[in-house]
């Protein structure tokens, strides 16, 4: 589970990153062909000539390099997104002090889920303890339910899954 937390900050900053770099560049090209085309412009003033004959004017870079800037601050946003909306995702941690649970009542099975949510600082997606132990949804559900009616963990919905916290 935090792994994958890890993997999409990662992801995230690298979208960021690869987004500024290329409105870096675009901004370079974008000033480099403004230039260019300023001094066709003027030899074409400068000559008396037809100013629709102007390459300048002819150009479909503009709306190239408009189109890249887009897609680069779309490339942008998402990676603020997944680097910020991530977090609301991540399980409620307390600053709380869990209480120590009997393991000694638990069987195997129990004390392999106590344990894989004690690891996680007290909480862990369901479907990643599904993952976790090979187990079924099936049976993970019913051992959880196990686990709640004894007052060990507590059950969270959040969106398609459970956040399973220790009590």
């Amino acid at each position: 589970m935090e792994l994958q937390m890890n993997r999409t900050r990662t992801l995230a900053a690298v979208l960021i990153g690869f987004s500024i770099i290329l409105l870096f560049l675009l901004a370079l090209i974008k000033s480099g062909i403004d230039s260019q085309s300023a001094f066709l412009c003027e030899k074409f003033h400068e000559n008396n000539l037809d100013m629709q004959q102007c390459p300048a004017h002819k150009s479909s870079s503009s709306w190239l390099i408009t189109l890249s800037f887009g897609v680069a601050s779309l490339i942008l946003g998402i990676g603020l997104y997944m680097l910020f909306a991530g977090r609301e995702h991540e399980p409620e941690v307390h600053e709380r002090q869990m209480k120590p649970a009997d393991i000694e009542k638990m069987d195997n099975e129990e004390r392999s889920i106590y344990e894989l949510v004690k690891a996680g600082s007290g909480s862990a997606y369901q479907s990643d303890l599904i993952k976790s132990t090979g187990y079924s949804k099936v049976k993970i559900t019913r051992l959880l339910d196990k686990m709640e009616s004894k007052g060990v963990i507590e059950r969270k919905r959040r969106g398609m899954t459970n956040i399973i916290v220790l009590r």
